[in-house]
């Protein structure tokens, strides 16, 4: 791909960095930008910096948000006593998208994987953990995309709960969401009935470990 425009050509180089876009889509978006007016794209590349240099994540669920903690939960309507642990923030606006969850989330920000190098210590584990022994909580919900490494995180922290509940005498309802999901499938692909229908009608971990 030929540019007269060396300008033109780092900005498509830019674009083409993003996941999903290639030289030709990139091309296409930055053609598109020459045509807006100057203020709008002033506005669009200002949006873009003050997103990634303010935007923060949630102290308690690491969620992302526009302050200390997210609006999820900070909202009252909310049941503060149902968590449903995830693997990342895309799978939190893929659930909020079914409108059939009314609880909060725990972002782990990654799965178990050792041929990735992922252990438990790179994963937001032990912040969980800490909820599960210093919050109420009647239900801790598994939502993590159903493979080997989903169900490898599943087990190790249904060990580390269940240490929880001896040492601190807590009764809390595990559960995972159920095979609506294909195994090997990712919720972020699952469309909205699929995915609602999978929490509406979750299961007890200890029925889903013992099944895989």
């Amino acid at each position: 791909m030929q540019f007269s425009s060396s300008l033109l050509e780092n900005a498509v180089n830019e674009f083409a960095k993003l996941p999903g876009i290639g030289k030709k889509t990139a091309l296409r978006l930055v053609l598109h930008l020459l045509k807006q007016d100057s203020k709008e794209v002033g506005h669009f590349s200002e949006v873009i910096a003050r997103m990634r240099k303010e935007i923060r994540f949630c102290q308690r669920c690491f969620n992302v948000a526009d302050g200390d903690i997210c609006s999820i939960c900070a909202n009252s309507m909310r049941k503060q006593d149902v968590i449903c642990v995830v693997e990342s923030i895309r799978d939190v606006i893929a659930i909020e998208s079914t409108q059939q969850f009314n609880g909060t989330y725990h972002v782990l920000g990654g799965v178990i994987s050792p041929l990735d190098g992922i252990g438990p210590d790179q994963l937001n584990i032990e912040s969980l953990i800490h909820r599960a022994e210093k919050e109420e909580i009647n239900e801790l919900i598994f939502a993590l995309n159903p493979n080997i490494q989903g169900d490898t995180t599943i087990y190790y922290l249904q060990k580390k709960l269940a240490a929880v509940a001896s040492t601190h005498g807590r009764s809390i309802r595990i559960t995972t969401i159920a095979r609506g999901i294909a195994f090997g499938g990712e919720l972020e692909y699952a469309d909205e009935m699929t995915l609602g229908r999978s929490l509406q009608n979750r299961l007890p971990v200890e029925n889903y470990v013992s099944r895989s």
